[in-house]
């Protein structure tokens, strides 16, 4: 989520016709399971086997060194941001980032820091410390294994739009509001605040302290990166901005605060891997916030893997991604790093830089590596302002405008969804506002779905449609004694109640009464007694009650909740239902 996600669904709608194709392919093979190798082999060993040879390694190298410079920088500002030092997102981005794209089950997955753990990874920080943050991201990433081996990927995709786009957007104003103070160089009374409105009060109060010098690098960073964006897309603009930044900040000796004054640099090696603190007290206390950190991982890198899909027209493992992700936030802890998951933007400029594999993906994390044997003393010269500035141009991207304002002009429900994530998430807490957007966007679709069941006579005496459009007469039918009724839609819980109305009014109005039910995908448990209710009104009415068109799976839920004979016979269609009305009940056709 550090970067816009406009592209999300139009790389899903250019890869639609292709995944529908494949499936339909699948489909047409057989309906057996996928097998666990099938599942879990990473997407590495598939491009090995494809044949792996020098134009395709020179493609990776060139695209993982791209993808790099981009991560340099940024890795560093979100670490900062989220409340520690500057190293210990390189660690992540280095050691996380280089196990999800080897066991990854994405091509092109990028691995790092993300700018949506900023503020739960800050209030982990502020509460339990970096220890509890080590064991959280730890305890995450055993939550993220158990998910994708109990193949659970394929719901968590199941969140709806309008709540990723307020979440999204929350996130970016809570992410801003806490680069104001680098921005500007104040000086706070006290520690800052960590909810939104106590932090903008004690803001004001500081305005007073604004330090010219940083406010000077700030612009110039963002300046920078805007005019590199605009006139050489092509260019790394966060690292060319954050480079000037430093030199001009050396240069002029500007009074800004730089990571050397006060984090005295980065190390130039990685931590020798050390397990954190692990008591049955602190595990209760970060247990919610381990909780967090893997659901939003899975969502940011399942998301993430759609974007390539996307972008490539390949399709992603969803449960050999989060198993990867899993691996890659324990490993990240054990050498000191914070949680790790797959990055929109990093991932994108993989894909457009040319590569060909997940080798891209290692290659960007020893390239960082390498940066911190070799140049870490330069990084001690970066202003924070040029960071804070880097961060202040990722929250202006990641809100996204155009969607933000679609979904309030689409409909009520969507806009209701919208705006409840979006305000819970910036005056309230991250997860409840994925989980009240979720509740509220699953309420307004059973409500969609409800509303578009149909309970309507049938038109016709048969199974050939009637063009006319006229309601059903049955003055007009050859059988008086007969009516058909025809089900359309989805009959579940949500539709039950319309359904059984509708029922409790006609089955004793004949004494033959055929339901067809061939318009209908799915019945559920309540649908299912809805129709058992109806069958013995219909018996102690002596209504002969058949049920026509009903699929082998939506018959067998029926006979198992005792819709069945003598309570109703099956009929394949509405005349084979009539045929049966032809023979004495004592001798129907069975089911």
């Amino acid at each position: 989520m550090d970067q816009t996600r406009q592209a999300v669904h139009q790389s899903t709608q250019r890869s639609a016709h292709k995944s529908t194709r494949g499936s339909a392919q699948g489909s047409a093979q057989g309906s057996a399971s996928p097998t666990f190798a099938e599942l879990f082999t990473p997407k590495l060993v598939t491009v090995w086997r494809e044949g792996y040879h020098l134009p395709q390694f020179k493609a990776d190298f060139m695209a993982g060194l791209t993808v790099a410079i981009v991560a340099l920088p940024l890795s560093m500002a979100i670490a900062i941001a989220s409340g520690v030092t500057p190293e210990r997102g390189l660690f992540t981005a280095i050691v996380g980032g280089f196990i999800i794209s080897a066991f990854g089950g994405s091509r092109f997955q990028i691995g790092g820091p993300a700018g949506a753990f900023i503020v739960l990874v800050a209030a982990t920080v502020q509460r339990e410390g970096v220890d509890g943050l080590l064991l959280a991201t730890m305890m995450a990433g055993v939550f993220l294994l158990a998910i994708g081996y109990l193949r659970l990927g394929t719901y968590i995709k199941f969140i709806p739009y309008p709540v990723t786009v307020g979440f999204t957007a929350g996130i970016a104003i809570i992410i801003f509001s806490g680069q104001i103070v680098e921005l500007f160089g104040l000086k706070l009374a006290g520690p800052e605040p960590g909810p939104l409105l106590p932090k903008l009060m004690a803001i004001g109060q500081a305005a007073g302290t604004v330090n010219i010098s940083a406010t000077l690098v700030a612009v110039l960073t963002i300046v920078t990166i805007v005019a590199v964006k605009r006139w050489r897309p092509g260019w790394p603009g966060m690292l060319i901005a954050v480079g000037l930044a430093s030199l001009v900040v050396a240069l002029l000796a500007l009074p800004a605060e730089t990571i050397g004054t006060r984090y005295g640099g980065i190390p130039r090696s990685l931590p020798f891997p050390t397990l954190p603190t692990l008591t049955m007290g602190k595990i209760v206390a970060v247990l919610p916030d381990a909780i967090a950190f893997a659901l939003l991982g899975a969502i940011e890198s399942l998301l993430s893997a759609v974007v390539a899909d996307g972008m490539t027209g390949r399709r992603h493992r969803s449960n050999c991604e989060l198993v990867a992700q899993g691996f890659a936030n324990i490993a990240s802890a054990l050498f000191g790093g914070m949680c790790v998951t797959g990055t929109i933007a990093r991932t994108a400029t993989n894909v457009r830089a040319g590569a060909h594999g997940p080798v891209s993906g290692m290659l960007h994390s020893l390239f960082l590596l390498v940066f911190m044997l070799v140049a870490a003393p330069l990084a001690s010269y970066i202003p924070l302002a040029a960071l804070a500035g880097v961060l202040a141009v990722v929250c202006w991207n990641m809100f996204e405008k155009q969607a933000f304002a679609t979904l309030l002009r689409a409909s009520r429900g969507d806009a209701l969804v919208l705006m409840a994530t979006f305000l819970i998430v910036v005056f309230r807490d991250l997860t409840e506002g994925i989980v009240v957007g979720f509740a509220l966007g699953s309420i307004l679709f059973i409500d969609r779905m409800a509303k578009s069941i149909a309970v309507e006579a049938d038109l016709v005496q048969d199974d050939v449609a009637d063009s006319s459009g006229r309601a059903y007469d049955a003055s007009e039918a050859s059988d008086v004694d007969t009516v058909v009724y025809r089900i359309s839609g989805a009959f579940f819980f949500g539709a039950a109640s319309t359904v059984g109305g509708v029922l409790d009014r006609i089955a004793d109005q004949r004494k033959n009464f055929i339901l067809d039910c061939s318009a209908v995908p799915f019945f559920d448990s309540t649908a299912a007694n809805v129709i058992e209710s109806a069958a013995h009104k219909a018996r102690r009415a002596g209504v002969r009650f058949i049920i026509s068109g009903a699929s082998p799976q939506i018959r067998r839920t029926l006979i198992n909740h005792g819709v069945k004979r003598p309570l109703v016979t099956y009929a394949a269609s509405i005349s084979d239902a009539r045929a049966q009305l032809t023979v004495p009940p004592a001798v129907d056709a069975t089911q």
